[in-house]
């Protein structure tokens, strides 16, 4: 790594660019790489080759840089030349213009294959960022036009190694080898960021429970997330190359970050999931609230036996008798199907089949018991029933009241205070004059799944110290924190 003027001297670096089929890290493939080496002052070697990607260019991504699918028709597919690309840029720094790009297709290509590819990486937006960091724009096309560099063809591999280097060999002569090599050194011992994010931006977050927000363009929120180290996690996001065109995407895309600590893990998880489905950023789609959550409610009929129907709204006063919450009607059918097969109970008495005269389709299959001709005993398939869907029951809420869910962290003068009701998150308070001054009378939250599943892990399975937990008043029914 060069960390010093003599260190930048004696390093070899492999300026590399690619050509691809399109942004997509999982989907899309290499169709061109060119290098060219540089070492003390001087160009030793360089390296080129087109690439079979073995799926189709499209005309937008042909006519951008000039390669079809005629060009690479009889290229090499990226296996056969990666023993020698490996040993290439052995030995060297991997520098590239937005650099976790290249690299992440060049990862990417490898790990196809059954193989890991490592090398430290220098990228060249961030080390125009540092060294000029008068300018805002630092893409290829502003350092050309800014430093005067020579115009060379744009989006062909070798055209880009050229700017690239170019723009390096001038911040050398312009900024001199001292400078540039603090720089250089300070960017590779660093944890990377991506490109548009000001240098400084891990420094200022703390290494405290929270949750982290990403912003892009715009203020567009990207992405929510939480740790029980802010600091931390963000890095993590940043330290490796992303794998999926998502992380891509989100790091290109970013811009800004903000957080908001909170004195425990359980006030981030409840934050986190608050924060998801009332901002509604682009990449967190699996936590958003379920537009239409179901349960399966079991009742009897006029014969007796127990019937299942199914639910679009729960009362959270009675969570005893929903079975289940899924996040569409077919999730629940899917459910009630599998039930249905793996005991033996009659499709008609779960809804799966519509109501007529004679037995279900499942009797003449001999899957049902005969329910649905009143010939097994009523008790027994009630039994039976209770049985299958006894794990699916939701838990009932084990307090007379709602509770205020205490959370401390040392050093932080205000605790946060969670009042939650039948599994639901009702506000978060940060002192005991609030708490008392607090009504829940009028309020209205939405039961959600998420929050119930995160609430009864965190309350039924906590040790005795987890969490210290005060007993509020208990209010009236069913008109209080109903959805």
């Amino acid at each position: 790594m060069a960390s010093k003027n003599s260190d930048l001297k004696l390093t070899t670096f492999a300026f590399l660019d690619i050509e691809t089929t399109g942004g997509s890290v999982s989907h899309d493939r290499v169709t061109e790489i060119g290098i060219r080496f540089w070492r003390a002052g001087e160009t030793v070697g360089e390296w080129q080759t087109l690439l079979n990607p073995g799926t189709r260019i499209s005309p937008f991504i042909e006519q951008l840089t000039g390669i079809s699918n005629a060009m690479v028709s009889d290229a090499p597919a990226f296996e056969s030349v990666a023993d020698t690309l490996e040993e290439k840029l052995r030995d060297t720094v991997f520098v590239a213009h937005n650099a976790r790009f290249d690299y992440g297709f060049i990862k990417s290509e490898f790990r196809r294959l059954g193989r890991l590819f490592s090398a430290p990486v220098l990228c060249t937006v961030k080390l125009s960022r540092r060294l000029y960091p008068e300018f805002r724009r630092h893409n290829m096309d502003a350092l050309i036009e800014r430093h005067g560099l020579e115009q060379v063809q744009r989006h062909r591999a070798m055209g880009d190694v050229s700017a690239m280097l170019a723009f390096f060999t001038h911040a050398l002569a312009q900024k001199g080898y001292e400078q540039t090599g603090e720089a250089i050194a300070a960017l590779m011992q660093r944890p990377s960021i991506p490109s548009n994010l000001p240098l400084d931006t891990l420094n200022n977050l703390p290494r405290a429970p929270g949750v982290y927000r990403f912003y892009g363009e715009n203020d567009v929120l990207l992405y929510v997330g939480k740790s029980a180290n802010i600091a931390q996690r963000v890095a993590s996001h940043f330290s490796g190359d992303h794998n999926t065109s998502r992380g891509l995407r989100i790091s290109e895309s970013l811009r800004r970050v903000e957080c908001t600590e909170t004195a425990g893990e359980l006030g981030a998880l409840l934050l986190e999931l608050q924060q998801i489905k009332t901002l509604s950023p682009l990449f967190n789609r699996r936590s958003r609230a379920a537009k239409k959550l179901v349960s399966i409610e079991l009742a009897l009929n006029d014969s007796g036996y127990l019937q299942a129907r199914l639910v679009r709204e729960v009362e959270p006063h009675r969570l005893g008798y929903y079975f289940g919450l899924f996040r569409s009607k077919r999730d629940a059918e899917r459910a009630l199907s599998g039930i249905a097969a793996k005991n033996e109970l009659c499709n008609r008495l779960l809804g799966l089949e519509p109501e007529h005269e004679g037995p279900c389709f499942q009797r003449a299959l001999g899957r049902c018991k005969g329910a649905c001709e009143g010939t097994e005993d009523v008790a027994r398939y009630n039994l039976r029933v209770q049985i299958a869907f006894h794990e699916l029951r939701l838990r009932t809420w084990p307090w007379p009241g709602p509770v205020a869910i205490v959370e401390r962290r040392d050093g932080r003068d205000q605790p946060d205070i969670l009042v939650v009701y039948n599994w639901m998150h009702v506000a978060t308070l940060h002192d005991e004059n609030e708490l008392r001054e607090l009504s829940l009378r009028g309020q209205s939250v939405t039961f959600d799944l998420d929050s119930y599943k995160l609430l009864v892990k965190a309350l039924m399975g906590r040790t005795e110290t987890a969490h210290s937990i005060i007993e509020l008043p208990a209010v009236g029914e069913p008109d209080v924190l109903m959805p």
